[in-house]
Formats: C-alpha cells, sequence, structure tokens
C-alpha cells in the first residue's frame, strides 16, 4: 500500500461533526480519520463548523448579492447558490496544476465535482451515495476529453441502479467502527434511527411498533420540522418516544440496549449507515426488503417484509427479536467493517495514481 495526498471533497451544506446531520457526515468523517491513522495526508473540503479534530478545509462563502442580482426573478434559492459557488470554487482551486494532490476523491452529492473532473490534472472518483438524480446523471452524460471518470458505490444494489450509465463501479461498502460500535445487552424497547425524513419511514415504523405491541424510541435530526411536528410528533406517546439527535457514544449505548432496530426505508436505500450500526451492536433488524438492505442482511441477522407493509413489518420486530444477538455481531465484523472499507478506498487509488 503506498501513501497518497488525498483531497476528500464532502457537503458544503452540513458540518462535519457529531451529532451528524446524516450517514454522509458520519461515513466521512471515519474515512477521513481512519486513512490518515493508516499514514495518508488526507485534505477535507467541506462545510463551516465541522469537527476541528478533522482539520476541514472551509468551501468558500456565497459573497454579499448585489441588490439587482436579488432582484432577478429567476434567481434560486440562496442554499443553492451558496452550494454552487463553494463547488464551483474549490474545484478551480484543485484544477490548478499546482495542486498538491495525488488522487481526489469526491464524497459528496453535488453535480459540479463530476461535471468539472476533466479539469483537474489529478486522478478523481466519485462515491455514489444515492440512486441516480437528474444533477447528477446530467453531469455524467456531458461531453469529456480525457480519461474516462472512474466511480464506486457504497453497495451492488446501488451500482446495479447506476450501471446503464456508468458500467464500471467499484463496491466499496460503508463500514462502521466496530471497536466504538460494540455490542449491548438487547432486550430493551426497539429503536429506530437516522434523519427523520419521509423517504426513511419513521411514521411506518411507529405503525408497526403499535401494531405489535413493542414500544418504539426514535432518535435522530429533524430537518423538517413542520414535518415532523405534523406527521410524527402527533404519533408520539403510549410508548413511542423521540429521544433526540444523539452522538455515537449516546446513539451506540442505545442501540445496544434495544432488542431490536427497526429500518424502514421508503425509498431505495443505498446503503443504510443504521444497519451497519446496529449489527455491530448485536441487535438484529426488522426492517423492508427494500435498496441495499436485502444485500447487508442474511436469516442469521434480521427479519425483512415486504416493502411498504407495515402488518408484515409488524411481525418481523418480534421474529428478529429473537435471533442470537453474537451472530448478528459476526455479520457486522463479516460485512460493514471500516477496516474493509479504508482497504477498498486504498486499493481503488493505488491503481488511479498508477
Amino acid at each position: 500500500m503506498s501513501r497518497h495526498r488525498i483531497a476528500l471533497v464532502a457537503s458544503a451544506r452540513y458540518p462535519i461533526r457529531e451529532p451528524f446531520a446524516g450517514g454522509l457526515e458520519a461515513h466521512t468523517w471515519q474515512l477521513a480519520s481512519r486513512l490518515r491513522a493508516r499514514g495518508h495526508e488526507v485534505t477535507v473540503f467541506g462545510g463551516a463548523g465541522s469537527d476541528p479534530a478533522l482539520g476541514v478545509r472551509e468551501m468558500a462563502p456565497l459573497p454579499p448579492l448585489t441588490g439587482h442580482a436579488r432582484s432577478d426573478v429567476s434567481m434560486p434559492a440562496e442554499w443553492f447558490l451558496a452550494e454552487h459557488h463553494a463547488y464551483l470554487g474549490l474545484m478551480l482551486e484543485l484544477s490548478s496544476p499546482d495542486a498538491p494532490y495525488d488522487v481526489v476523491h469526491n464524497n459528496s452529492l453535488h453535480y459540479l465535482p463530476v461535471a468539472m473532473g476533466p479539469a483537474v490534472r489529478r486522478p478523481v472518483v466519485t462515491t455514489l451515495h444515492t440512486p441516480p438524480t437528474p444533477w447528477l446523471e446530467s453531469a455524467i452524460r456531458l461531453p469529456r476529453s480525457g480519461g474516462r471518470p472512474r466511480f464506486a458505490a457504497v453497495s451492488h444494489t446501488t451500482a446495479g441502479q447506476w450501471r446503464g450509465l456508468v458500467p464500471d463501479v467499484r463496491v466499496v461498502r460503508n463500514g462502521v467502527d466496530t471497536a466504538a460500535w460494540t455490542p449491548g445487552p438487547g432486550g430493551g424497547t426497539p429503536v429506530w434511527s437516522g434523519r427523520i425524513v419521509p423517504e426513511k419511514g419513521p411514521v411506518e415504523a411507529i405503525r408497526a411498533a403499535r401494531a405489535a405491541g413493542s414500544g418504539l424510541r426514535l432518535a435522530g435530526p429533524r430537518p423538517d420540522r413542520r414535518w415532523f411536528e405534523a406527521e410524527v410528533a402527533p404519533l408520539l406517546g403510549d410508548g413511542i418516544e423521540y429521544v433526540g439527535h444523539l452522538d455515537h457514544t449516546a446513539l451506540a449505548r442505545l442501540v445496544g440496549s434495544a432488542s431490536v432496530a427497526v429500518v424502514s426505508p421508503c425509498w431505495d436505500e443505498p446503503y443504510g449507515l443504521v444497519v451497519a450500526e446496529a449489527l455491530a451492536c448485536g441487535t438484529p433488524i426488522a426492517g423492508f426488503a427494500r435498496g441495499a438492505l436485502p444485500e447487508l442482511l442474511d436469516a442469521t441477522c434480521g427479519v425483512l417484509a415486504d416493502p411498504g407493509d407495515v402488518d408484515g413489518l409488524a411481525a418481523a420486530i418480534p421474529a428478529a427479536a429473537r435471533l442470537d444477538r453474537a451472530a448478528v455481531r459476526r455479520r457486522a465484523e463479516d460485512v460493514c467493517s471500516v477496516e474493509a472499507m479504508v482497504r477498498g478506498y486504498e486499493d481503488l487509488y493505488d491503481e488511479l495514481v498508477a
């Protein structure tokens, strides 16, 4: 394994710090920290307010706009402009012949690092963290000179969704630190964790837990407070509890204490970091068989219902609780370790630089 100088492009909108805004930020923190520990020189480009220990280079903020610009009736949302400005400035910087990096790893969801990748004089690899989006498809379809863009995907499921447009995708599954996410005693109220948004299915999880009579503790950020107050808050009480947005230490303790982790995606979940976290804690999964969940789970560690089948999910909760927690932990060590993830990216960097 060679040591590399890596530019790691992260989210410009959300800081990379605990409690993390989502799985992408947690993944970026883990990847950067582990690569550094293994001797690589990593520069992380991310949003303001990130963990000081990560040494993030903050991307350029949007400068004040003139009154004439603001009066333009076609002006997009300011957050969109801010992201566009941040990534445009960064990609112009990385395209300099003096940029001191061996490889650029785009870990963001933005289109500009893909569209402007050919201008960078170093190899650029983009990790596909989501199913195809219009913005990324547009950027990938642009005619380009020079070498072909390189892509990794967080699961075989996600790679398959992109394969019609990106035929050569390296699968490097996300991983969790199995030394930090440690087995817990289990036996407690089932847990649901993640961003509390419609596509993650918290409402479906609550309805399933009510039908199962198991109770449920929900943990995670609430990016859309109006939706939370309208759709989730009225369902709380009588054994259903929102416990807040927790840092990893507190979340690992919560997940490890639960009898079951309920994972209820209402979209094609590309990976599901909450699945890996629960498995590492020895907590079996009751979930919907959607996205990458059937790829990550087998009969030793999870029970899956058909997508959207709330009654089936309710039946899966007590069935999953009967699984052997030691076998669940072994599944995490075999399939979801951060060590395997980092080795996968190191192999890819070696190939790109060579």
